[in-house]
């Protein structure tokens, strides 16, 4: 099957008819522009079709992690700091990023391993943030009729149709209605330039190179020219003209210069996807090359020893990654990958161990508390994985992946009230409000838990029962 970059995916959503399917609710179609309410709840239900169905999304903290972090950078300094944004990453070779909406924006592997510097790949995200913030696709939606508000809620079935129905999307094609579509739904030059200046503003606010944005736009349209067209896919569903890249220059000329470094973050992350690309024996054999050119490349060296270890040899991933972390500075990623080896090795204790003093140093760092989590599950230590995540919960309620651990961690124990509430909470966050009330059910008739937990499953389930009637009476209207 042909796979299509998932913002053209978008816009052909309103080739499509309207399904009986879980759409959400859009509020007073009559309004002039899309609410930011609606919009979340649409940018919900896309990005839970996504995260449960789409076999290209990525679920790799780490990256995740990263892509977050420096998404949460821009968008605090953007010019409407305090609207929500969710940054994911699916892994797709073409060069592509793109914004749902409600503040949902996802990034394809492909660009952050085309970016040559962090402030290249701070641009891209700099712009779709500044598409979110300037309300374009709510602007574009409120121009159409209400049969076209309605048809847009039929991206949650064209997200899916089109991954994983080729004839769907080529019929939409077929039916001669791509030029149509794009025309409704694509960008239009003024928004472009629009999120171009406000993109530019908080890429220098947050501190990154600008000369990254105008460079890494012009070398995509020096890819555009070469392959005629096939053009990459932003360019495809972000119109880019030579206008636009000479603004871009002029706005730069006028900022004061500032040269910055890339993270090691960009590097390890880049190096990771490499490393889990393709076959393993592959991934190896051109890591090696790669580092044979550039020796004193230590993200590169990462990336081996992590192909290394993708490839089942332990032992010369042990000693890649020994080199790596005796020349560079402490760093989650490393630390992260040596538990994986010692669990691979049968060593949990091992791991443990290593992950605990990596979580002391980097307290903050999420993924090192999902690695120890695991860890100790393994490692047969499921009261201390219980805490562990427990303590870090509290911190962040709203996290899934603490919650599925969580779970995970009661059922070694032999809790299975407590497993199946945690279940639930992991998958009303992943957008599957019924599946959630099956796990409280469940929850409730295992009766292992106490007076006081039991009253608790009660209480969410009575909650998650309104909720999920609640829906159905608005389906229904």
């Amino acid at each position: 099957m042909m796979r299509r970059p998932l913002a053209l995916l978008l816009s052909l959503a309103l080739a499509l008819p309207v399904q009986a399917y879980d759409l959400p609710d859009l509020g007073d179609v009559a309004s002039s522009e899309l609410s930011p309410a609606a919009e979340r709840r649409i940018g919900e239900q896309i990005i839970s079709q996504i995260r449960w169905r789409d076999a290209t999304y990525l679920d790799d903290p780490e990256v995740e992690e990263y892509l977050s972090r420096i998404g949460h950078r821009l968008a605090a300094v953007s010019n409407s700091p305090g609207l929500e944004f969710d940054f994911f990453v699916v892994n797709d070779p073409t060069l592509n990023a793109f914004a749902l909406p409600g503040g949902f924006i996802g990034v394809h592997t492909g660009l952050l391993l085309a970016a040559q510097t962090e402030s290249e790949f701070a641009s891209v995200l700099g712009h779709e943030i500044a598409h979110v913030t300037q309300r374009h696709i709510a602007q574009i939606v409120g121009k159409q009729s209400q049969s076209a508000m309605l048809m847009i809620a039929s991206l949650l079935v064209a997200v899916l149709a089109a991954r994983s129905n080729s004839d769907v999307s080529q019929a939409a094609i077929a039916a001669g209605q791509a030029g149509a579509i794009q025309s409704q739904l694509g960008y239009t030059r003024a928004f472009e330039r629009e999120a171009d200046r406000a993109g530019l503003e908080t890429l220098e606010s947050a501190g990154f190179d600008v000369r990254g944005m105008p460079g890494f736009f012009e070398r995509l349209q020096r890819v555009t020219r070469m392959y005629e067209n096939n053009a990459p896919a932003y360019l495809r569903t972000h119109p880019l003209t030579t206008e636009r890249i000479a603004d871009m220059e002029n706005r730069v000329a006028s900022m004061p210069y500032k040269q910055v470094l890339d993270s090691p973050d960009f590097l390890f992350s880049r190096a990771k996807l490499r490393a889990n690309s393709g076959q393993p024996a592959d991934a190896v054999s051109e890591l090696e090359s790669q580092l044979a050119r550039a020796p004193d490349d230590l993200a590169l060296a990462y990336g081996l020893a992590r192909a290394l270890f993708r490839a089942g040899r332990l032992d010369e991933a042990t000693k890649a990654l020994e080199r790596v972390r005796v020349k560079h500075a402490p760093s989650p990623w490393l630390e992260t990958l040596a538990g994986e080896i010692a669990l691979a090795r049968k060593d949990a204790a091992g791991a443990v161990r290593t992950l605990e003093a990596a979580t002391r140093s980097f307290p903050s760092s999420r993924s090192l508390v999902y690695a120890l989590a695991d860890a100790r599950i393994h490692g047969a230590q499921a009261e201390a994985a219980v805490a562990g995540l427990r303590q870090a919960i509290d911190r962040r309620q709203t996290d899934p992946r603490l919650w599925q651990l969580l779970s995970r961690a009661y059922a070694a124990q032999g809790k299975l009230t407590a497993q199946h509430r945690a279940q639930a909470e992991f998958y009303l966050l992943r957008g599957s409000l019924p599946a959630a009330v099956e796990q409280l059910d469940i929850a409730r008739s295992a009766a292992d838990g106490d007076f006081y937990e039991l009253s608790a499953v009660d209480a969410r389930l009575r909650e998650l029962k309104q909720r999920l009637l609640e829906q159905r009476r608005d389906r229904e209207r």
